[in-house]
């Protein structure tokens, strides 16, 4: 039985005595190198070896003969390693080009990936559109699609010619498309926000409250620790490792007022400051004690407390919460209330609007941690009553 090659061993330079030549065996392909023990001969060894570990370990493919399909994997491979958080978890940008290679896959897997062009790239736009993608999610999907032959040109998997083969495609735009327009992000009505509150955790309520009154994004609170948090001034401050724009090298500080620290304190306290603050175990263990205490039947009769729990539950409490089960526990409160669902990202919204209303936009920019005041602008709600106070003294 031959010997197997060690995963993480390199193939070493060797001779050929019949011909003298020196030559590299990769991938079970024997490259020669030129005459064996010149620095030419061991100057080519090193750079193939250097292309053949960038490339994974994997044999050159001429781009003749690459597929869409094989294509999209070696970009799913590189995709999983990149869109990483600091903490190892994938980012929501590696579901987003999952679900672009997925149709690629299906409508193109066998083609030639050097035979895609424009025409193949609108049919994966239209089908797009068939699963009824708003139109700015459909032209994202197009700018993901374009970036995964940017990265196999940039890879030499591909000539540049195809990338820039499909940047001619334009993007669709509003009234001129079949898309639908996606709904602008608003504020949350004060009374639909407070319509939930019997319905939530207190954790969960606590994570709406300091949205208002910080302007934070829901990932940003959800995994916050008493580590985070420096508690030496009179407003505590709070720079998290994870947040939108750490990967473009952007710090951002998140600030607790009076009201805020209020809030925190008894989540704060005898919890150890590497803990999340928010607990969804303790959530449940707070609803389950609340149970207990509203129990009609008296302990000595029916069940006794604990006795009827599935061995192996089909969802078990973590012991942070994420971005997800922070809106779904949302969106079942709304329908307890039976109030009009809404998401936890609309909060900042409110934020900006209020931040607005009351100070410069400046100040708004540094509280909701924007790079410009332009995006700023995105978030602050046009505030009719300035402008109708302005027209009756000029109009």
């Amino acid at each position: 039985m031959p010997k197997r090659s060690h995963p993480k061993r390199v193939p070493s330079y060797r001779h050929h005595k019949p011909t003298g030549q020196a030559y590299v065996e990769l991938n079970g392909k024997r490259h020669y190198l030129g005459k064996h023990k010149t620095a030419e001969s061991r100057a080519k060894y090193k750079r193939m070896i250097a292309e053949w570990e960038s490339r994974g370990r994997r044999p050159l493919v001429e781009p003749c003969d690459l597929t869409v399909l094989e294509l999209l994997d070696r970009f799913l491979e590189y995709a999983s390693k990149y869109y990483r958080s600091p903490d190892g978890s994938p980012t929501s940008e590696l579901a987003c080009f999952k679900s672009i290679i997925a149709i690629l896959a299906d409508l193109y897997g066998e083609t030639v990936a050097e035979a895609f062009g424009p025409r193949e790239l609108k049919v994966a736009r239209d089908a797009m559109i068939a699963k009824g993608w708003t139109r700015g999610t459909v032209n994202k999907g197009c700018s993901r699609a374009r970036s995964i032959f940017r990265w196999a040109a940039e890879e030499t998997l591909l000539s540049p010619a195809v990338y820039q083969g499909l940047t001619v495609v334009s993007g669709l735009r509003r009234g001129r498309c079949d898309a639908p327009e996606g709904r602008k992000v608003k504020p949350v009505r004060a009374e639909h926000i407070r319509a939930i509150k019997p319905y939530v955790p207190e954790q969960i309520w606590a994570l709406i409250e300091l949205q208002q009154l910080t302007g934070a994004r829901p990932g940003e609170l959800v995994g916050l620790r008493p580590a985070d948090i420096d508690m030496s001034g009179k407003v505590w401050i709070a720079t998290p490792n994870q947040h939108k724009t750490a990967h473009h090298g952007h710090d951002r500080t998140i600030y607790f007022g009076p009201r805020a620290k209020q809030i925190i304190q008894p989540f704060r306290s005898g919890r150890a400051v590497d803990k999340p603050l928010f607990s969804p175990i303790e959530a449940e263990q707070e609803r389950l004690r609340k149970r207990r205490a509203a129990r009609v039947t008296p302990t000595n009769q029916g069940n006794n407390p604990g006795s009827n729990r599935a061995r192996v539950r089909r969802r078990s409490p973590r012991d942070q919460y994420d971005v997800a089960s922070y809106r779904r526990s949302i969106q079942r409160a709304c329908d307890k209330a039976g109030i009009p669902r809404w998401h936890p990202h609309q909060l900042r919204h409110n934020a900006a609007f209020d931040l607005r209303r009351r100070f410069d936009i400046e100040v708004a920019r540094v509280i909701l941690g924007h790079s410009s005041p332009s995006m700023t602008d995105l978030y602050g709600e046009f505030d009719r009553r300035k402008a109708v106070a302005v027209m009756e003294k000029v109009g």
